[in-house]
């Protein structure tokens, strides 16, 4: 082998040895964006996932679960190829089939594909379904908004009536206030029929005539095929320049207009408070008439908790039948960021078992295994170490009562509870241990 050819192989193999000595070392991170949910995290999710789910069922709405990931054609279709979702923040990959499939970065295309697809609406009615996901979106992560968020969302399919619309607005409130969050706001507006919004759409091009001259064909094929989305645009400029674009309202058809009055009636019968504002606009191209956003002022420039509206011809757009709807999707991670301070259920478990001699374990393996199968959180110390040790990791993992068994508990077929809160202690027979609450409150 040439001199330059050794060199080659010594170079490759110091690398390949510096790699793996550098990865023995290395300390992998979540990618950005994302975090990890740690045990100490999880009360308060689940308080918040069950307020909405006993909200949404007491109203009949039923769970609906669908696939991570869906076609990506599914969402270019349903949220528009202009919307930020569509042309800046999906993950999309080819899979092994040279399929190419998107992680879902909203929930309500993967619920109307399914309305579809299992012909549920195919006799008609109102359909109700609530969702727990998470989504995904490549943004720039924010305080509680993050590239795998996660949301809790209905949709009511089947209704035109304002009636839904207001039920939503009501279950979206009722959510908030159930978490202790009051100081939110309720902003709806109507963005009206098709043909209003095309008519409007010509309007604020007219507009901003003067504006699209001074940018490149890209931004300008942007904004020809969707204007309205210049009525929530961040960047300051365009900001200042909508502030005296033409309002919606002189767009609207008598009926929008009419639907609209009617909308904040029932929304007063709610007792629900409300600001119009006639700039709202939904980042989805799939709304029309209703759209509502909640806001609160305690998370700064970012705002916003959670948006809706109305979506009448999405369902029929996405292959079923002229199905009026409407729905909500409603951030975890910004709702818990607002959320009031709580105390949780602090309790890991409910009994923790101390075998106080060898012959003793038998016994905790059995009296443990019947009492979890009776629905209470028991374990006990797989190393089996001496008593005090035992009784540390009963600390340790925060159980309300150590059930001791040693000896003189096998030889009278009892167990010793002790109330780990107050210190108290008793004996009783290992019948009574199993068939009543003892110690467990």
């Amino acid at each position: 082998m040439s001199d330059k050819g050794t060199l080659s192989k010594h170079y490759s193999l110091t690398v390949i040895h510096t790699l793996k000595w550098y990865n023995i070392f290395m300390n992998y991170q979540a990618p950005r964006g994302t975090y990890d949910r740690l045990p100490q995290d999880s009360k308060a999710w689940e308080y918040v996932i069950r307020q909405f789910q006993s909200i949404v069922e007491s109203y009949g709405y039923g769970e609906i679960s669908t696939p991570m990931f869906e076609e990506t054609e599914l969402f270019i279709r349903s949220s528009g190829d202009t919307s930020d979702v569509v042309s800046k923040e999906m993950y999309t990959f080819t899979d092994k089939g040279d399929r190419s499939l998107t992680l879902k970065p909203e929930g309500t295309a993967g619920v109307v594909r399914a309305f579809n697809q299992h012909k549920i609406g195919a006799q008609g009615g109102i359909h109700r379904f609530w969702y727990f996901i998470p989504i995904f979106r490549y943004d720039r992560p924010q305080k509680g908004r993050c590239r795998q968020g996660h949301q809790v969302g209905l949709e009511l399919l089947g209704s035109d009536s304002v009636y839904s619309d207001a039920e939503v607005i009501d279950i979206t409130t009722k959510f908030y206030r159930a978490l202790g969050i009051d100081n939110v706001t309720v902003f709806i507006n109507s963005i009206g029929c098709e043909n209003a919004r095309k008519q409007y759409a010509e309007a604020i091009l007219q507009h901003v005539a003067t504006y699209l001259s001074t940018k490149d064909e890209e931004f300008n094929s942007k904004t020809r095929k969707n204007p309205l989305r210049l009525l929530d645009n961040k960047d300051p400029e365009i900001k200042e320049l909508m502030k005296s674009a033409p309002k919606i309202d002189a767009y609207l058809s008598e009926h929008s207009k009419d639907r609209f009055n009617k909308l904040k009636q029932v929304l007063d019968t709610y007792g629900i408070n409300y600001q119009v504002d006639s700039t709202l606009v939904r980042g989805l191209d799939y709304y029309n008439e209703t759209v509502f956003e909640v806001t609160s002022d305690t998370i700064g420039a970012q705002s916003s908790l959670c948006g809706g509206g109305r979506y009448d011809n999405l369902v029929k757009q996405l292959g079923g039948p002229t199905t009026p709807s409407c729905g909500v999707a409603m951030g975890i991670e910004r709702a818990l960021l607002v959320m009031p301070e709580r105390e949780y259920e602090q309790y890991n478990l409910d009994f923790f078992f101390v075998a106080a001699t060898d012959s003793g374990m038998n016994k905790v393996i059995e009296l443990s295994n019947k009492k979890r199968l009776k629905g209470y959180r028991c374990n006990f110390d797989l190393d089996f170490r001496n008593i005090k040790q035992q009784m540390k990791l009963a600390h340790r993992l925060n159980s309300k009562n150590v059930v001791i068994i040693g000896d003189d508990e096998l030889t009278k077929s009892s167990v010793t509870v002790k109330n780990m809160e107050n210190g108290d202690q008793l004996s009783i027979s290992e019948t009574e241990f199993l068939t009543n609450d003892v110690g467990a409150n």
